[in-house]
């Protein structure tokens, strides 16, 4: 009968699990090698300076460490107490972080204290920063945008039909203490798609045709229409004139903007109960859809990472996490342009 291997102890065994995990592919070792942290940090840190305390005590971790954990958090989707977890754990984890060899770990209440101080602007910061080095590296945008938008569901609030009614009034509750209220999502809004209800906020974006590469976001409630982000969003800098959306965006005036600004219109046509699309015009539709469709992609991956949703509480903290998510998204985009061969020229 044959045996098992026997477990074989070692010291220098966690050298050999590292090498182990270069050897299989560490994702984490690839978005490293193509993006400059140390550059994200200091753009961080010129929108959102490190604060200086007077009274000493021990110093803050580098922000180009806390960087790269919130890059973790988002790319994993975890929490910030999973977070802190993984860090002591994870070697990968240790590693990408640069704390391999450090005795503290920041905690969640530091992960958490970090995210409120850099806020929406440090958010900005790291997407603007991802978006440069990108450029840098020639992945500009090409073959044509495509506009479209996902729902991004938040904490469900179960609140009375009496507390409803003070919420749209835009008062609150009496009976809400503000231990209650912190917990309460005064600010996503409900919408509804193909008969059934989202409760959250809403993504808009441009993505490339030819990389799929999130070029400019949006963020808002759910209840806001899709159409009105389109010029939010909107890239003048493709080198295709060609604009690809659904049929929730055609207007006569928006036909007639990118009409005058000479780019073509490749917006979905929308029939009507009393005016049908005509043949030609479904044919359109489905030529258009066939790229339009790349857009979808681009959300697959996101629900991926974890999945399109927000843990957090009001419009400030869902803002900072839907740009993490874009931002994230790119870096994931890079690592697997690079390793696909699909080089920018």
């Amino acid at each position: 009968m044959k045996q098992r291997n026997a477990i074989k102890n070692d010291l220098f065994a966690a050298d050999h699990h590292r090498q182990k995990i270069d050897r299989l592919g560490d994702p984490l070792a690839e978005i490293e090698k193509h993006i400059n942290f140390a550059a994200l940090a200091a753009e961080v840190d010129r929108v959102a300076p490190r604060p200086v305390s007077p009274q000493g005590g021990r110093p803050p971790f580098p922000t180009e460490t806390m960087v790269r954990i919130l890059v973790l958090k988002r790319l994993y989707n975890l929490s910030d107490e999973q977070m802190e977890y993984q860090l002591l754990d994870r070697m990968s984890y240790q590693r990408f972080c640069g704390l391999g060899q450090a005795v503290n770990i920041p905690d969640r209440t530091t992960i958490w204290t970090f995210e409120n101080r850099i806020g929406e602007a440090g958010g900005q910061a790291l997407f603007d920063g991802v978006s440069a080095q990108l450029l840098k590296q020639g992945y500009i945008a090409r073959g044509g945008q495509i506009i479209d938008a996902t729902l991004v569901p938040a904490p469900k609030q179960h609140n009375s039909r009496a507390e409803k009614e003070l919420l749209e009034q835009g008062a609150t509750p009496v009976g809400w203490k503000p231990a209650k209220r912190r917990q309460k999502d005064q600010d996503a809004t409900w919408t509804k798609k193909h008969g059934k209800s989202y409760f959250g906020y809403k993504l808009s974006v441009n993505v490339d045709n030819k990389y799929k590469l999130i070029r400019k976001f949006k963020t808002d409630t759910a209840s806001t229409h899709d159409s009105q982000h389109f010029d939010n969003v909107f890239n003048t800098g493709n080198t295709s004139r060609d604009v690809y959306a659904d049929r929730g965006y055609p207007s006569e005036a928006r036909e007639a903007q990118l009409a005058r600004d000479g780019f073509r219109n490749r917006i979905q046509r929308k029939g009507h109960a009393n005016k049908p699309l005509s043949e030609c015009q479904q044919q359109r539709n489905r030529r258009i859809a066939k790229v339009r469709a790349r857009v979808e992609h681009v959300f697959a991956v996101i629900d991926q990472m974890g999945g399109k949703l927000v843990r957090t509480i009001g419009q400030a903290r869902a803002n900072f996490a839907l740009t993490m998510m874009a931002t994230c998204y790119n870096l994931k985009r890079l690592v697997f342009l690079r390793k696909a061969g699909i080089v920018a020229f």
